[in-house]
């Protein structure tokens, strides 16, 4: 697939300086906007992100190298743990929703995270096939409204080889269950579309493109939005 014209905020840092460029790269493939501005607002405020997931954010960004895409970089959560990369990965990032893009292009200065950060949607990737070493996900597949869409393009866009890391919060066992399924509509509401009872990662180990690295199960999180699942597929070798 060829890459799909979109508009590019990106932040540049090259000898210890910083800058946004912005190129108007044409009309985007899906006219229809994602736009939760209450939540953008809100989110750095009320959720302890360092607190909670730290060390996972660390795990999804350690010894990085080549390509990288940060697919729903949200409010730029990962961009810290990325500004302290090896100066040679080329690191990207696609976010659909304006109000968190615009947060999240304000961390990648506040950290010095040179990125390339695009307005695009996980089901339509703006990049060719095997065009990236590592795809990160992390707390997205919640919100994704096509996630098996998603997962195609996470499959082709990695490099034979390729790593796909993620974390997740998924579909709870017994009571905790049963009450993600009472709370989701009032839930997918308030939270900007998240979705509680998703099999986030049956629907990942079931897919002929990845093999299973590792998947470690974390009891740790916040009462609906857990638990929290981190791994790493790697994409097969084979078409």
């Amino acid at each position: 697939m060829a890459e799909t014209n979109r508009r590019v905020g990106r932040v540049d840092r090259t000898d210890n300086t910083r800058r946004v460029v912005d190129r108007d790269m044409g009309a985007p493939v899906d006219t229809s906007e994602i736009s939760h501005p209450l939540v953008a607002r809100v989110y750095d405020v009320i959720v302890p992100d360092r607190l909670l997931f730290e060390p996972h954010r660390q795990y999804l960004t350690r010894e990085l190298s080549g390509r990288v895409l940060d697919i729903g970089a949200g409010t730029g959560a990962n961009f810290p743990y990325l500004a302290e990369a090896d100066p040679t990965v080329e690191i990207h990032a696609i976010e659909p929703d304006r109000h968190m893009r615009r947060q999240a292009v304000a961390k990648a200065r506040e950290y010095g995270c040179a990125v390339d950060l695009r307005d695009a949607r996980a089901e339509s990737l703006p990049y060719p096939d095997d065009a990236f070493d590592v795809v990160l996900a992390s707390l997205v597949f919640c919100t994704i409204q096509e996630p098996d869409a998603a997962l195609e393009e996470v499959a082709r866009v990695l490099k034979p080889g390729g790593e796909f890391r993620f974390l997740e919060h998924v579909h709870a066992d017994g009571w905790r269950g049963t009450g993600q399924h009472v709370l989701n509509p009032f839930w997918e509401r308030v939270a900007g579309g998240c979705q509680l009872t998703r099999e986030t990662v049956e629907r990942f180990v079931c897919h002929d493109e990845f093999a299973v690295e590792q998947i470690e199960r974390i009891d740790r999180g916040v009462f609906p939005a857990t638990p929290i699942v981190r791994g790493t597929l790697r994409r097969r070798r084979h078409r």
